[in-house]
């Protein structure tokens, strides 16, 4: 089992900056990636960007530029640093982890972190 707690969500004006935080416990070996995934009322969950065991990142196009996943091993913790924020990246962000080799096959995640982006 894994155990996935995130933090750092809030309400921030637009090209503002937040920083996400999900400190991972238990079986922390088996993990093969962590990501960041987000859903928006009304909207289907979408994956934002992963790191790899291997540090491999991939983000989705609508954030490149922008957003910068990283992980502190020592800390079990992976962030998602949020530049330039925009109204559209309003949703609730998930961290997740994958044990598997099957991309985008994540299998334990966290309670969510509100983020709210005013124009």
């Amino acid at each position: 089992q894994v155990q996935l707690v995130e933090s750092g969500g809030g309400l921030v004006q637009a090209g503002g900056s937040l920083r996400l935080s999900c400190a991972a416990s238990g079986s922390i070996s088996r993990v093969n990636a962590l990501a960041w995934y987000r859903q928006a009322p009304g909207r289907q969950r979408e994956l934002v960007a992963f790191i790899t065991k291997g540090g491999s990142t991939n983000y989705v196009d609508s954030v490149k530029g922008r957003f910068t996943i990283s992980r502190d091993n020592a800390k079990n913790t992976v962030y998602l640093q949020m530049n330039s924020l925009k109204p559209e990246d309003t949703a609730v962000y998930y961290c997740a982890a994958r044990v598997t080799d099957i991309p985008q096959k994540y299998d334990y995640w966290g309670q969510g972190t509100q983020v709210t982006v005013s124009s």
